[in-house]
């Protein structure tokens, strides 16, 4: 059971794993995590401390601290004491391939091994491994800390019970696992993130728009929509009393005008150029760190705001205050 757990091992401490770190940390668990890179941990403390304040303002369980946070100096030191792990190394197959075999081989024989891999197919990831039935995807958004959404799904030799062990724990974590029905590369929500940025790249490459009025495209309108409705059920409600069949007659020949092109443009010199100055230009001179603060505040005050009528994230967050004050 997922209550049951009380040390994680988080293999890999970039952007995803130190977001993972964050949000284990904050339930109340041990972690002891692992990074083959120099200087791995001072660079995961100083993204610890960058997002506890965050976590702070949501609520954080009985016993939660950084202090609850080991290095280990391997890679087997961490997976052997581990009671789940979840790995965040590179998006590269035979890296990440590897790893979760050489972490097969260390790891207690019932112990989940999940990848935050965004895109690669889990029954590529467990070839190698001697109990590939235990090998799931589980992949997060970022901040993992704080956005609840996490896709699970397993490989042609994942055991269900391995889906369903890592579904119990993700939700323990407080968060929304979406158990994804097939094996597909890019899962669901990179699906239809990359569409929006294929978008993206053709107006900046053709200069139909900048990066500043693209972003305003969404957060200005739809973005606010699908905080808390997603977009089926938005254009069921845009059809009316006759709902999405009637919006499928009133809009649905427009599918056939080109306005979008999913197959992307080609990455010069030049598009690349254009999102750099774009996009720094509307940081205005913020470091990354501080955009990271002030998103990390918009979150939360978004979904405090959607917790009052428990949709999205919202109702994630009902459910975990309600927890918390159990544990209290």
């Amino acid at each position: 059971m997922a209550q049951d757990i009380k040390t994680v091992a988080v293999i890999g401490t970039g952007v995803i794993g130190a977001g993972w770190t964050a949000r284990i940390l904050a339930r109340g668990l041990n972690v002891v995590a692992w990074d083959p890179a120099p200087g791995w941990q001072n660079r995961l403390g100083a993204a610890l401390e960058n997002a506890w304040p965050a976590l702070c303002k949501l609520g954080l369980y009985p016993g939660a601290s950084i202090e609850r946070l080991r290095h280990a100096e391997s890679m087997e030191a961490a997976c052997t004491v581990a009671e789940f792990i979840q790995e965040s190394a590179p998006e590269q197959l035979q890296l990440k391939r590897d790893l979760i075999a050489a972490i097969d081989a260390c790891a207690g024989a019932d112990v989940v091994i999940a990848s935050s891999t965004s895109g690669l197919l889990p029954s590529d990831l467990q070839a190698g491994c001697n109990r590939p039935e235990r090998v799931v995807v589980g992949h997060p958004f970022n901040p993992v800390y704080l956005l609840p959404l996490v896709e699970v799904l397993g490989g042609r030799k994942t055991a269900p019970e391995a889906v369903d062990r890592a579904v119990a724990f993700y939700t323990d974590l407080g968060m929304r696992p979406l158990r994804v029905r097939s094996e597909i590369a890019g899962f669901l929500s990179d699906r239809l993130q990359e569409a929006l940025w294929r978008g993206i790249l053709h107006l900046v490459n053709e200069d139909v728009a900048g990066t500043g009025e693209l972003d305003a495209a969404i957060t200005y309108g739809p973005g606010l929509r699908w905080a808390f409705m997603g977009t089926c059920l938005s254009f069921h409600m845009a059809g009316g009393d006759g709902g999405m069949r009637d919006f499928m007659k009133q809009f649905g020949p427009a599918l056939k005008l080109p306005w979008t092109k999913l197959e992307a443009p080609e990455l010069t010199d030049e598009l690349i150029d254009k999102l750099t100055d774009g996009t720094r230009q509307q940081a205005a001179g913020r470091t990354v760190k501080e955009l990271e603060q002030l998103r990390d505040d918009c979150l939360i005050a978004i979904m405090r705001a959607l917790q009052q009528f428990e949709v999205g994230a919202g109702n994630v967050l009902a459910r975990e205050d309600a927890r918390r004050s159990r544990r209290t």
